[in-house]
């Protein structure tokens, strides 16, 4: 299953694709917010499209106590919006420390602080949704009748 990952943020949404085998996970691109949902929807439905995806993976930033906080609530306010506009499903998937993850990755891959800023949001989606798809991978969803 391919699938898009979106980490969003208040100046960036990264975004991350998934090979169409639904095994790995690559960053995709940084999308900087425009201010207006609509128009940010619309560009994530756009690279839904031109990726061929068959779903969209939305990370949720759960307190440390995995409680639903106020930056949740803002981006389960913002998955419905997106729902709205996309006949694709949306799933929401924990992402709980994936930036600290990818600013780390970054890190060790010798990636230079300026450039990490523009990388580390789609590096986070990518984080998302390869977490999303090893789930997916041990806990395999029943299929046929």
């Amino acid at each position: 299953m391919r699938a898009l990952g979106i980490d969003l943020g208040s100046r960036r949404i990264g975004v991350a694709i998934c090979d169409s085998a639904g095994t790995v996970a690559s960053p995709y691109e940084t999308v900087d917010r425009s201010g207006d949902h609509i128009v940010d929807h619309r560009r994530l439905c756009a690279l839904a499209e031109e990726a061929e995806v068959e779903i969209l993976v939305v990370g949720l930033p759960l307190g440390l106590d995995g409680q639903v906080g106020a930056a949740a609530t803002l981006v389960l306010d913002e998955v419905d919006e997106l729902r709205d506009v996309t006949s694709l499903p949306v799933e929401t998937y924990d992402e709980r420390l994936t930036t600290v993850t990818a600013t780390r990755l970054l890190r060790e891959a010798g990636v230079k602080a300026r450039a990490q800023r523009r990388m580390v949001d789609q590096v986070a989606a990518a984080v998302i949704l390869q977490s999303w798809l090893d789930g997916r991978s041990r806990h395999p969803r029943p299929t046929g009748p």
